[in-house]
């Protein structure tokens, strides 16, 4: 069973997001949060393995609490009703696996939480994409800073994080340069040591950073 803890000011999306998530006989809803400082309580006391984080809400704010959430242990997805919300470029970076609209379809918004949960495809697709796109800061320092630490990669580690920054599974990695899913697996967790990042999304930051695709 997946517990989710469900953070947002608004009673109605937090009500909507229970009914939507308890439809599924594998998650379950443990807890909700009206703000940043009941959020981490709540994470601290029920141990969810996901939290649904909305960015803005009054007090302890979304981006606030992200860092302490992450580094409390579960999986942090962030909520936003815009698409194109700077400040959930801040959040993955602070190591948020990803964000969802709040009008994500209910099948979709379920199968997120379990991807997460199962620590597999950490980058939500398009949309994921085009946030890390359209906000990685791209200057010349934060370029060459980026590539020096890519530099630790081989050659192979390095196309596969390419992959990885494109919003690819390990399946379709594994297609396009032929090679095993477990092979895949063991160059991604290789890569997250040798550069000392938490999750597949600061990869995929890195590589745009680094101006790389």
């Amino acid at each position: 069973m997946i517990r989710v803890l469900v953070v947002d000011d608004e009673q109605l999306v937090r009500a909507g997001l229970r009914l939507i998530l308890e439809a599924s006989e594998d998650i379950t809803v443990v807890g909700e949060a009206a703000d940043g400082a009941a959020a981490r309580q709540q994470a601290e006391r029920l141990r969810p393995d996901v939290v649904l984080l909305d960015v803005r809400m009054p007090g302890v704010d979304g981006l606030t609490v992200a860092p302490d959430l992450v580094a409390a242990g579960p999986k942090v997805i962030m909520l936003t009703t815009f698409d194109l919300d700077e400040y959930v470029h801040q959040a993955l970076r602070a190591g948020a696996v990803g964000f969802l609209l709040k009008d994500t379809p209910p099948r979709e918004l379920a199968a997120a939480v379990r991807t997460v949960a199962a620590g597999n495809a950490m980058l939500a697709p398009t949309v994921t994409r085009r946030l890390i796109s359209s906000f990685a800061e791209r200057g010349p320092a934060r370029r060459e800073a980026a590539r020096d630490r890519l530099a630790a990669l081989t050659g192979r580690e390095l196309d596969v994080v390419r992959e990885v920054a494109l919003g690819d599974g390990n399946a379709e990695i594994a297609r396009r340069l032929t090679m095993s899913e477990a092979t895949v697996k063991a160059h991604v967790s290789r890569a997250l040591a040798k550069l000392h990042v938490g999750n597949r999304v600061q990869l995929a930051i890195l590589v745009h950073d680094a101006d790389l695709l």
